[in-house]
């Protein structure tokens, strides 16, 4: 119950964590769009504007009392789009001409409609000169404005206000904003269930992970109560006759001594694999004369199969060198090979097969043992996992030596796999690079 309500709580906090990144992802996107999109409509507006002014400011730089000069020509050549659209100017301007007091004093060019309508309680903002601003009349109409002093002196106009509306434009991006609006509540709605099913894809691995640490204590603490049990009960029998000689208890002493070396290879293990998880062991990698390191490995082992009446033979057929670290790789084949002699009887057979295949050394190492059953082979390679726990302890085996055997071929970068014969007996398969 303690740990659902650990994990409840963790996956509900990579919950609101997948949330907040995906609604900040999201705003940013959003912000960026719509800032764009506001930009890009109001833009043509604008150039209209600046381009208006630059026509009146060219008019008036061509004043002769009265009367306007017509515009330079350019010869042969033919007007540019922005010279056209200076020339022709967008009929939705409007142009208002102030005097220094805050009169409008075109208000017949205006229109008498317009100006009643619209323009009685209009104040000039006179702050706002050369900057293209926004304004709204009566909350309804919208106009983008540019105000700049009159550069003629010989009348009285002081300040000319270009006006365009943009209507058009500002209900387009009110329609945006709700469009932004409602895909944020959908991508809001969606986020959720993402983020749910990514805390809960996030959630697996550490569960996975917390059980298996939870096992492997539990089996670790097994293991090692069960020698250490054995040896005190052993040193409290030798305490309670003390007067007694060694060879009278030699049973009890050679027990707690065998118990002793089992509990230390278990420690060994433990802690093999215990560095392995945290990446602190790094392999010391050097060349190794392939065949002839395999034959020195198995010399031994093939002096233990013939006294126990069993045939050990090698096929060897790779002779190169290849990147290893060696020690690594003796403790590889120790494990494989001290499992082919506990599992094999009188007249069984071990053999050490190796030759190059697809640019990999492939390594079999096979025996005509009792086999492992088809549905235990995926979880060999479990720690603490022994098919058959009774003849494991006899054998004084814990269910680490394959975990660690698949640690080694992993961490050289090859495979390993097992099959079983048709027959009886075991084949491991192992491919490392050359």
């Amino acid at each position: 119950m303690f740990n659902k309500t650990i994990f409840r709580k963790q996956q509900l906090r990579f919950m609101l964590l997948n949330l907040l990144a995906f609604t900040v992802i999201f705003a940013i996107f959003s912000f960026i769009i719509f800032g764009q999109v506001q930009r890009t409509l109001y833009s043509h507006a604008d150039e209209e504007l600046q381009l208006f002014k630059e026509r009146l400011t060219d008019d008036l730089n061509g004043l002769e009392g009265d009367e306007i000069r017509p515009m330079p020509g350019k010869g042969n050549q033919d007007p540019s789009p922005m010279d056209k659209k200076r020339d022709n100017p967008n009929p939705r301007i409007v142009v208002i001409q102030w005097d220094r007091t805050g009169n409008i004093l075109n208000k017949g060019e205006i229109g008498s409609l317009f100006y009643e309508n619209y323009l009685t309680d209009y104040q000039l903002d006179k702050t706002k000169i050369d900057e293209i601003k926004m304004m709204a009349i009566d909350d309804m109409y919208h106009f983008r404005y540019l105000l700049f002093e009159d550069a003629n002196e010989q009348d009285d106009i002081a300040y000319i206000q270009l006006l365009i509306n943009v209507d058009a434009e500002q209900t387009i991006i009110s329609n945006f904003m709700k469009l932004v609006t409602i895909c944020s509540v959908i991508f809001i709605i969606l986020s959720i269930s993402a983020s749910f099913l990514l805390s809960r894809k996030m959630m697996k691995p550490i569960i996975s992970s917390w059980n298996k640490q939870a096992e492997f204590v539990e089996n670790a603490s097994h293991e090692l109560r069960t020698p250490l049990t054995i040896i005190q009960n052993k040193l409290e029998l030798l305490l309670r006759t003390p007067q007694e000689r060694i060879a009278d208890k030699f049973e009890n002493i050679a027990l707690s001594l065998s118990e002793t070396r089992r509990l230390s290879k278990l420690t060994s293990d433990l802690l093999t694999l215990a560095r392995a998880d945290s990446a602190e062991t790094e392999l010391n990698i050097k060349p190794v004369e392939f065949d002839a390191f395999v034959q020195k490995v198995c010399a031994p082992y093939q002096e233990i199969a013939e006294s126990q009446q069993k045939h050990f033979w090698l096929n060897l057929k790779c002779p190169i060198s290849i990147n290893v670290d060696e020690t690594r790789l003796h403790q590889l084949f120790v494990i494989l090979l001290d499992n082919a002699l506990k599992y094999t009887g009188e007249n069984d057979s071990i053999g050490v097969k190796t030759y190059v295949e697809d640019q990999r050394v492939v390594i079999e190492m096979s025996d005509t043992g009792i086999g492992i059953k088809e549905e235990n082979i995926q979880h060999i390679f479990e720690r603490f996992y022994r098919e058959d726990r009774a003849r494991s302890r006899e054998t004084g085996g814990v269910g680490l030596g394959l975990s660690i055997a698949q640690w080694i071929v992993e961490k050289h970068r090859g495979s390993i796999k097992v099959m079983k014969h048709q027959q009886k007996g075991t084949t491991f398969i192992i491919k490392l690079p050359k």
